[in-house]
């Protein structure tokens, strides 16, 4: 574990212990605003982390709350837990039965791990409506086998003692196209798809409410199509690795991050095109290189505003 990850696993046990002592706590307001969620769009790192198990940095998931309304960006390790932290410190839109909509950006298993979780939980905590889901070609599937997986689980709550509702646990899954895949008073939501190796479908998302335009990239190699929807966007939520760490890497892991992720230098250049507002990092990949450095390749060729973003911080 390098210094970064070691003052970022400090700091975030830290502040679960704050959690068991203060569940009422508020979590910081990362863009330094002291916003009400029921007014304004929040934007919550549910997960910032990589295929790596660190414990203190949950799988990728990003909460888009408008109006008190949660939707999901990914759901990976730790999706639900993450939403509990964050509503416990107050964001009260997210509320576990509140988790009724959500985006996959691909199919990987850092990004849907936690899917059985935010299927069942939030069911279990009384969410009486089915779970909306949208993403790639095979997302369908991927949910008939997962209901058919905790088949025994879901008859037993039905039909045992348990005073469970007959709708929380069902799912609309619905398999996108590029272009506009969903609407409502609050929110719409554009899917553009982006290069992820080998991968025949991943994509990008970009959410537009009433004060924000938010692009999250999803997993991706440089894409035009993350400039031309940011486009001076508000947010731009995007994964990166670290240059110097990928240049420590046999020639085997060279080829298989250049084709499926960022580098820092070429982030950079889409950033300094795209015109964000605010560049929050996620899905980062230190490969040995500390946070600092990592967010001084960046700065070093790009002149906006950008964070590297940790669980449960607000914005």
């Amino acid at each position: 574990m390098n210094k970064a990850d070691l003052l970022s696993c400090l700091s975030l046990l830290t502040f679960s212990l704050v959690l068991i002592v203060q569940p009422w706590s508020i979590v910081a307001q990362a863009s330094g605003s002291d916003q009400d969620d029921h007014e304004t769009t929040q934007i919550v790192l549910l997960g910032t982390g990589t295929p790596i198990a660190n414990p203190f940095r949950s799988g990728p998931c990003t909460a888009i709350v408008v109006n008190g309304t949660p939707y999901i960006v990914d759901f990976g390790p730790g999706v639900v837990r993450r939403a509990a932290a964050a509503y416990w410190s107050g964001v009260s839109g997210l509320e576990v039965r509140n988790l009724t909509r959500a985006f996959v950006t691909h199919l990987h298993s850092d990004h849907t791990a936690g899917y059985p979780d935010l299927v069942l939980t939030p069911w279990v905590m009384g969410r009486n409506q089915p779970l909306e889901v949208y993403g790639p070609e095979g997302i369908r599937e991927m949910t008939e086998h997962v209901l058919a997986a905790y088949r025994q689980d879901i008859d037993i709550r039905l039909h045992g003692s348990e005073p469970a509702n007959s709708e929380g646990y069902k799912v609309m899954a619905f398999e996108v196209i590029p272009g506009e895949v969903y609407r409502d008073s609050n929110v719409t939501v554009e899917a553009f798809p982006v290069k992820h190796g080998l991968w025949p479908q991943a994509f990008g998302y970009k959410f537009t409410t009433p004060d924000k335009v938010i692009v999250i990239s999803g997993d991706t190699t440089p894409s035009e199509n993350v400039v031309s929807n940011c486009n001076g966007c508000d947010v731009l939520i995007h994964e990166v690795y670290s240059q110097q760490g990928f240049e420590r890497l046999t020639p085997a892991w060279q080829r298989y991050h250049s084709s499926y992720h960022t580098s820092s230098h070429q982030l950079a250049e889409i950033a300094s095109r795209a015109k964000p507002g605010l560049l929050i990092l996620y899905h980062q990949l230190f490969f040995g290189s500390s946070e600092k450095e990592l967010l001084a390749e960046i700065q070093e060729r790009y002149e906006g505003k950008v964070v590297s973003g940790k669980d449960l911080e607000v914005y």
